[in-house]
C-alpha cells in the first residue's frame, strides 16, 4: 500500500508534516521533472528534449539562476580522463565528454581552449605513479608524451620536475556559460526551467509522481530524475529511497596568483595524485580568463554550501558528525586530511606545496580566490565512491555521485540520465514505490 512520503528534515521537506497527496489519474503537469539545475540536470533537459521531442520536462532549481553551486565554483578544466579506471563511468564519460565538450563550446560560441597539462613528478617516489598513469591514459585511449626535464621547461619554463607526461587534450571552459547554454537550448525546445523552486517533499503513487516545492506549487509528472548534487541523497530519501550512502561535503579552498605573476603559467600543471584519495592535489591552472588558480586545498565543510569556514549548518553538520563512514574517512585518511588543514589555516603552508611546482613563489604571490564545495558519496564503511553512481527505483533516476569531471561529462551523461528516465516513460506502471534502490 502506497504511503505519502513527507521529509524528517526542515531544510528539504518539512512542511508542517502535512503528506503529499498523488493522484493516480493521470492528470500530469509534465512527463518529466529533473531536480537540479547545475549541468548534469540542465544537459539531461537537453537530451530528453533532443531523444525524444515533445516530451514535457520541467527543470527545479531552487537557486534563482543556473550553475550556482558545484558547476559554478570549480577551475573550468576539461578533463581528459586520464586518471580514471579504465572502463568504469569517470574514463569512458570523461574521453567522451571531452571531445563533445571542446565541439560544444565551438559550435555555440563559448570561450574555450585546449591547451593541453603537464603531469610533474617532483620527487623520485612518485615515478612509479606516474608510469601508472602513462600505462592507464594509454588504455583509455588518450594521447600521452613522457618528458624529461629539459622538455618541460619547453612546456613551462617555470615549472620544476625531474619528469612529466603531457596530456595534449586536456582544456579549459567556463562551465557556468556551459550551463547557461544548455538552459536556453533546452527552452527553446520547450522544456521549462523554473528557478527558486526548492523541492521540499516528493510523493509516489503508481504511474504519477508530485512534488511540493517550497512556494507550495505542487507539480505532477510521470518519472522524476533527481540532480540534486549536494543534496541528492536527500533528495532520495525525500522520496522514500535508500541511497545506501551519504554525501559529505569537502570544502575546495583557492588561491590565484597576483596579476604581476601570472606569465610564471602558461597552461594547467598538476603533481602527481595520489590515489588512495580522490582529489588531485595543489595545481596550477591557467583560466580561459587568463588568471592562475592554484589549488583547490580540500577540507570538510560544516555545511553542504558552506564555503567558507564560518558557514555551519547545525543540522547539516550534525548528519555529517553523525554518520558511521565520516569517522571511518578521518582514522582511514587523517594523515592526508591533517596537511589539507594546514594548508587551510596557513597562507605560507599552501605556497609550500605550490613551490614544489613552481619554486619562486612567496605567500605574498597569493591572493584568496572564490572557493567551491564537492558533493562527495561515503558509503556508511567509509569508502569514497570513486566513479559516478545512478540508481534507480520505479519512476525514479537518481544521480548520487558526480563529482569531478562531471562537468567535463555533461554531455555523456545527460544522454545516460536521459536513456534511463524515457526507459521508465516506456514502461507499464510498476506498482508502489519501493523503500530501497537498484543501483547500477
Amino acid at each position: 500500500m502506497w504511503q505519502p512520503i513527507v521529509s524528517s528534515t526542515r531544510h528539504h521537506g518539512d512542511v508542517g508534516g502535512e503528506a503529499l497527496k498523488v493522484r493516480g489519474d493521470g492528470g500530469y503537469d509534465s512527463d518529466v521533472l529533473i531536480v537540479g539545475g547545475g549541468i548534469v540536470g540542465l544537459s539531461t533537459a537537453y537530451a530528453i528534449t533532443r531523444a525524444a521531442p515533445g516530451t514535457r520536462v520541467v527543470v527545479l532549481e531552487k537557486e534563482h539562476a543556473p550553475a550556482v553551486h558545484q558547476t559554478g565554483r570549480n577551475s573550468g578544466v576539461i578533463h581528459s580522463g586520464i586518471y580514471y579506471r579504465p572502463g568504469s563511468y569517470k574514463a569512458r564519460f570523461a574521453v567522451q565528454g571531452a571531445a563533445e565538450m571542446v565541439r560544444f563550446c565551438a559550435e555555440q560560441g563559448l570561450p574555450h581552449e585546449v591547451t593541453g597539462k603537464l603531469i610533474v613528478a617532483t620527487d623520485r617516489s612518485e615515478l612509479p605513479r606516474l608510469h601508472a598513469l602513462v600505462q592507464r591514459g594509454r588504455e583509455n585511449g588518450i594521447p600521452v608524451r613522457e618528458l624529461g626535464p629539459a622538455q618541460i621547461a619547453e612546456y613551462e619554463p617555470a615549472v620544476r620536475g625531474i619528469a612529466a607526461i603531457h596530456v595534449g587534450t586536456t582544456g579549459v571552459c567556463d562551465f557556468g556559460a556551459v550551463a547557461r547554454r544548455l538552459a536556453r537550448l533546452a527552452e527553446d525546445a520547450g522544456a521549462s526551467v523554473r528557478y527558486g523552486s526548492e523541492v521540499r517533499v516528493v510523493g509516489r503513487r503508481g504511474s504519477a509522481v508530485a512534488v511540493r516545492t517550497a512556494r507550495g506549487e505542487v507539480l505532477r509528472a510521470r518519472a522524476l530524475v533527481n540532480c540534486a548534487g549536494l543534496y541528492s541523497d536527500r533528495v532520495a530519501r525525500l522520496a522514500g529511497d535508500d541511497p545506501g550512502m551519504r554525501i559529505v561535503p569537502f570544502r575546495g579552498e583557492y588561491f590565484e596568483l597576483a596579476p604581476e605573476r601570472t606569465d610564471l603559467v602558461r597552461g594547467l600543471v598538476y603533481p602527481v595524485p595520489d590515489p588512495a584519495f580522490p582529489f588531485l592535489g595543489v595545481h596550477l591552472t591557467r583560466g580561459i580568463d587568463g588568471r592562475v588558480h592554484l589549488g583547490p586545498n580540500a577540507v570538510p565543510a560544516t555545511a553542504r554550501e558552506g564555503y567558507n569556514r564560518w558557514t555551519v549548518r547545525p543540522g547539516e553538520l550534525a548528519g555529517t558528525v553523525g554518520y558511521p563512514g565520516t569517522w571511518r574517512i578521518a582514522r582511514r585518511h587523517w594523515r592526508y586530511g591533517a596537511g589539507e588543514i594546514r594548508r587551510s589555516l596557513s597562507r605560507r603552508a599552501f605556497a609550500e606545496a605550490v613551490r614544489r611546482l613552481l619554486p619562486g613563489i612567496t605567500p605574498q604571490d597569493l591572493i584568496p580566490a572564490a572557493p567551491g564545495v564537492r558533493a562527495q558519496a561515503v558509503l556508511r564503511d567509509g569508502t569514497l565512491v570513486d566513479d559516478f553512481l545512478f540508481a534507480e527505483s520505479p519512476r525514479m533516476v537518481h544521480v548520487l555521485n558526480a563529482p569531478s569531471p562531471a562537468a567535463t561529462a555533461a554531455l555523456p551523461i545527460g544522454r545516460e540520465v536521459a536513456r534511463r528516465v524515457l526507459a521508465h516513460l516506456g514502461r507499464e506502471s510498476e506498482g508502489g514505490a519501493r523503500s530501497s534502490l537498484s543501483g547500477v
